[in-house]
């Protein structure tokens, strides 16, 4: 009853018949740095020992479901676990407590709304102040953990490994590809930072908009302030908060942070792309088609620390183009789709990289269907990079995109889902994505099906929740599934629509 973010999810597994004991949750406080939560809860210790735990009780391995930083919290146990046992045991390690991973909502190259939150504040609801709001951001050790980096930038961990089986510490050594120079945008759409650094120092120097809209500029030609722009590279690797050193007292803190927290971090640099997780199953969700934020507009505002910065313009994508806040096209390079709201698309996207040689796409309703709806392509070719679909699209019906393995990476299987307008927050409480993950988890346990994915072809009510009455034809909607069967409380028609048999006999279809 304390999370309203998982609550739906546990219903379902409940309802389906997973025992509530085999449901084990996993917390952790969001506020502090990844070296943080081993060095005062011991934190990846203790899930290493779940894990161990649930393997003796229950005589097999996990599944893991994480949600937004989940993610980022779970590929450090990752990598924090090569280190804490013996290398050639750690495969072995993963294989007998971890059966698949499901990444939801995750931000693979960060977050640009981290960004926000950092120089002008995100109340995200709260009846606080920005500048409050900003300060409390600022204080987690955790506030760096989303920023957006390149794609095309990584570093060594700072515990090198030698096959005698010894350990040294060594420098990060941080490099970039050359298309990170060649190319715009560090990959992303645009540039994340757009910001004015006044030319001159002092209080004279950070006038509000309202009072520098009406300076005379031929005047004071000399005096203008310098519009400068950064990419994602920019801001993770620390270039952004020194341009800003001198204007902005939380940056020196802040590179402080970035340094020992996240580049010097002993068990890995968070801020460098994802490697697919070395787990035999591993399943991306992500909500696209949304209005994300993708780029920010910042000026002076003429008050002191936590207020000193204010955002004078957003930039958006939405649907595979760039507006602004007024509502202007911008140049960029958008992607095919657009992010879930608080994701851009760029990150969320990344794990399409982890897909094989071979890719089977299917877009079908995310509602119930009888599969006249659905579309395919087979032995899609696939290079380490984003795979758009050649399918066309009803504007009235959210479709689910599924871009599964045709050819896998030898013992492994990869997925990627893509659920339109789904919201970053809210993804976790979609019936569909409940059914969908449910119907996958069920055709597992069924080692004998013919298929490494659940069958698109169909998609009927597996809850009686899914029954509902059909005004048109006087009956309930799908007659094969549902049918009328009062129940003393019923206060309409449509909640005396219920399954006419067990969930169970519904979901031998998919198997």
């Amino acid at each position: 009853p304390l999370s309203s973010v998982w609550k739906e999810w546990v219903k379902w597994c409940i309802e389906f018949g997973i025992e509530a004991n085999a449901i084990i949750a996993a917390p952790y406080d969001w506020r502090l740095s990844p070296s943080m939560l081993e060095e005062r809860d011991l934190y990846f210790y203790k899930l290493k020992q779940t894990f161990e735990t649930a393997l003796k009780l229950r005589g097999g391995p996990s599944i893991v479901f994480a949600h937004s930083l989940g993610n980022n919290v779970f590929r450090y146990f990752l990598e924090w676990l090569k280190l804490e046992i013996a290398p050639k045991q750690y495969i072995q390690w993963l294989d007998d407590h971890i059966y698949a991973f499901f990444a939801v909502g995750a931000p693979l190259l960060g977050s640009t709304e981290t960004v926000k939150g950092m120089l002008s504040g995100n109340t995200f609801g709260l009846p606080v102040s920005e500048g409050t709001a900003r300060l409390m951001f600022n204080s987690f050790g955790s506030s760096l953990w989303m920023m957006p980096f390149s794609k095309y930038c990584r570093a060594d961990a700072m515990y090198l490994k030698h096959f005698s089986g010894g350990i040294r510490k060594g420098p990060n050594a941080y490099q970039c590809e050359q298309k990170e120079f060649q190319s715009n945008y560090s990959g992303f759409s645009t540039n994340i930072i757009n910001i004015e650094i006044p030319s001159t120092r002092g209080i004279d120097a950070y006038p509000s908009v309202s009072e520098f809209s009406q300076t005379n500029y031929s005047s004071m030609e000399c005096g203008l302030p310098t519009q400068l722009s950064f990419s994602a590279r920019e801001i993770s690797d620390g270039t952004f908060f020194k341009a800003i050193e001198d204007y902005d007292s939380d940056s020196k803190r802040t590179l402080h942070q970035l340094k020992q927290s996240y580049h010097d971090d002993p068990v890995l640099n968070p801020l460098t792309p994802w490697d697919r997780p070395p787990i035999k199953n591993v399943f991306c969700i992500y909500g696209v088609d949304s209005r994300t934020e993708v780029g920010y507009y910042f000026a002076p505002s003429g008050k002191p620390y936590p207020d000193n910065w204010i955002i004078t313009d957003v930039i958006y994508e939405i649907e595979g183009s760039l507006v602004s806040r007024s509502g202007n096209q911008v140049e960029g390079n958008p992607g095919p789709a657009s992010g879930d709201e608080t994701v851009p698309y760029h990150s969320l996207s990344w794990c399409k990289n982890w897909l094989g040689p071979r890719v089977n796409i299917t877009r079908a309703p995310q509602s119930e269907h009888d599969g006249s709806d659905v579309q395919v392509e087979l032995n899609v070719e696939h290079h380490n990079e984003d795979v758009v679909p050649n399918m066309t699209r009803s504007p009235r019906v959210k479709y689910i995109t599924y871009y599964e393995d045709s050819e896998s990476i030898p013992g492994k299987r990869t997925a990627v889902w893509e659920l339109d307008k789904a919201n970053h927050r809210n993804i976790v409480r979609s019936p569909a994505l409940m059914r969908e993950l449910w119907l996958q988890i069920w055709h597992d346990i069924h080692a004998d099906s013919p298929a490494k994915f659940v069958t698109k072809a169909k998609r009927g009510p597996l809850r009686d929740d899914d029954c509902y009455w059909d005004y048109g034809k006087a009956r309930c909607a799908w007659p094969e599934y549902c049918e009328y069967r009062y129940v003393f409380g019923d206060v309409h028609l449509g909640q005396s629509c219920r399954l006419r048999n067990s969930s169970a006999d519904a979901l031998l279809h998919y198997v």
